[in-house]
């Protein structure tokens, strides 16, 4: 079944951002498109490796959400059937604005790893920023940086002592190619 008369596809995507929240769907909303990734990981006892990764936004649930599919390696790259003993990572985020706190609410689900997070982002001067608790109760940090149309930097950190330090355990450099 093409993506066109799937009706699954067809009732979760948007053409653009509902009319009655568009300027705050901006926030996230440069992001709807492919972005390629250089995923950097910096294991807390490793070394620090590369790897390339995909990164796919769109327009959800009547413009009213952003969702995303976020997969490392790229499948240009391959990937194996056993993604787990390989560390792959295959995940979507749900991003939802909402006007009662003027900020998102962000749900990422990782199947592969059973990795599902939750976390609330809101804009901090040229950047966005995610924050909530990780899986292992230690602080987590997402962030969005030296955002321009065709490129960003996302960072993933984790926090062992409540947002007084910060590490960073992920960077993917992003490049716009559709």
């Amino acid at each position: 079944m093409s993506a066109a008369i799937n009706p699954f596809l067809d009732a979760l995507s948007a053409s653009g951002p509902a009319a009655d929240r568009a300027d705050k769907m901006a926030l996230y909303g440069w992001l709807v498109g492919s972005w390629d990734l250089e995923v950097t990981e910096f294991p807390e006892n490793g070394r620090p490796f590369a790897r390339p990764g995909e990164w796919h936004f769109g327009w959800a649930l009547e413009g009213r959400a952003i969702q995303d599919v976020w997969m490392v390696p790229s499948r240009r790259a391959g990937r194996h059937e056993d993604a787990a003993a390989h560390s792959e990572r295959y995940g979507s985020t749900l991003r939802v604005y909402d006007p009662s706190i003027d900020a998102w609410h962000i749900q990422w689900t990782e199947p592969v790893g059973q990795v599902y997070l939750r976390q609330i982002g809101r804009k901090e001067g040229a950047r966005i920023v995610q924050t909530g608790t990780s899986s292992d109760g230690r602080g987590m940090r997402w962030s969005f940086n030296d955002i321009t149309p065709d490129s960003f930097v996302w960072r993933s950190e984790v926090s062992n002592d409540r947002g007084e330090t910060w590490r960073v355990n992920v960077e993917f450099s992003a490049r716009r190619v559709a």
